[in-house]
């Protein structure tokens, strides 16, 4: 991403030799139990009727769209990607910080340029951005519960799509850069409820969010395997759009104040001399097979 000058930046290094069959099956499993289980709530209650309590309630619908995924890839891949969740905090921190404030602008631009292709063909598609965000207009009633919630769900969904999902990839011959790219992608896409709102003028949404998975996965991947820092990170993401319910400008200030760090680290980091860097320091991927 970027030459900090520095020997602490620690990518994993790639494995050459392939992942084993058996390996390769227990982690597509696990995969699909995450993808099923996220998208349930979207599906399972409007056809069985009986799970409509279990959905409806805050709780249960995190037991069963964050449970299920948890306890597969527990069993199924176990702990090797996890293995450096805390490590290189400073690391972390700054490749974190850097990598979602330039694609976090990187999603801002995209964003403009779609929103005027829209304006000339279907204009009248941009009128449905107006409609709430049924997720932030839930916790109109307890707005503050949700902020918090915020940094609990920021956590759980880094561990599955970028501790075990892409963390399952860091350190092998994969270019790290396909993996992240279509757990990125998955990450979007079970966020389903964009689309059911949004319709055509999804696609406004969706590159932000792809964006933001992407600069997760490269910051665990360039610390080693953190998740703190992307846990963080996704966490004021979230809950910023809660904040904003109850004071728009707090959540406008620390969104971009993030933002605005991440860039100056970005900006020092491309500016400082390029003298003799040490080659990053060797650990052991955290891949299982």
């Amino acid at each position: 991403m970027y030459d900090t000058g520095l020997p602490t930046r620690m990518a994993l290094p790639s494995r050459a030799e392939p992942v084993p069959d058996r390996a390769l099956a227990r982690y597509a499993l696990g995969v699909a139990v995450t993808v099923g289980a996220v998208l349930s709530q979207y599906v399972v209650p409007q056809h069985w009727g009986a799970t409509r309590p279990l959905f409806s309630s805050l709780y249960g619908d995190l037991l069963v769209v964050y449970g299920l995924p948890i306890l597969a890839f527990g069993l199924l891949v176990g702990g090797g990607p996890l293995r450096g969740w805390a490590g290189r905090m400073g690391v972390a921190a700054r490749e974190g910080l850097v990598w979602y404030a330039t694609l976090f602008l990187l999603a801002l631009a995209v964003v403009v340029a779609l929103a005027v292709v829209y304006e000339l063909l279907d204009p009248s598609a941009l009128a449905l951005l107006h409609k709430p965000n049924p997720v932030v207009s839930a916790a109109a009633s307890d707005p503050w519960l949700f902020v918090g919630l915020s940094f609990f769900v920021g956590a759980v969904e880094e561990l599955i799509f970028r501790g075990w999902m892409f963390g399952f990839w860091a350190g092998r011959s994969t270019p790290w850069v396909v993996p992240a790219a279509w757990t990125s992608a998955v990450f979007a896409g079970v966020h389903l409820y964009y689309g059911l709102t949004y319709g055509p003028a999804a696609p406004l949404i969706y590159p932000t969010l792809f964006l933001a998975g992407f600069a997760f996965a490269a910051t665990y991947r360039f610390s080693g395997g953190n998740l703190v820092v992307p846990a963080l990170l996704h966490g004021q993401m979230d809950a910023t759009a809660y904040l904003g319910l109850i004071s728009n400008e707090a959540a406008l200030a620390i969104r971009y104040g993030v933002v605005a760090v991440g860039a100056v680290l970005a900006l020092l980091g491309y500016l400082r001399p390029r003298t003799g860097a040490a080659a990053p320091a060797s650990i052991g991927p955290p891949g299982v097979g």
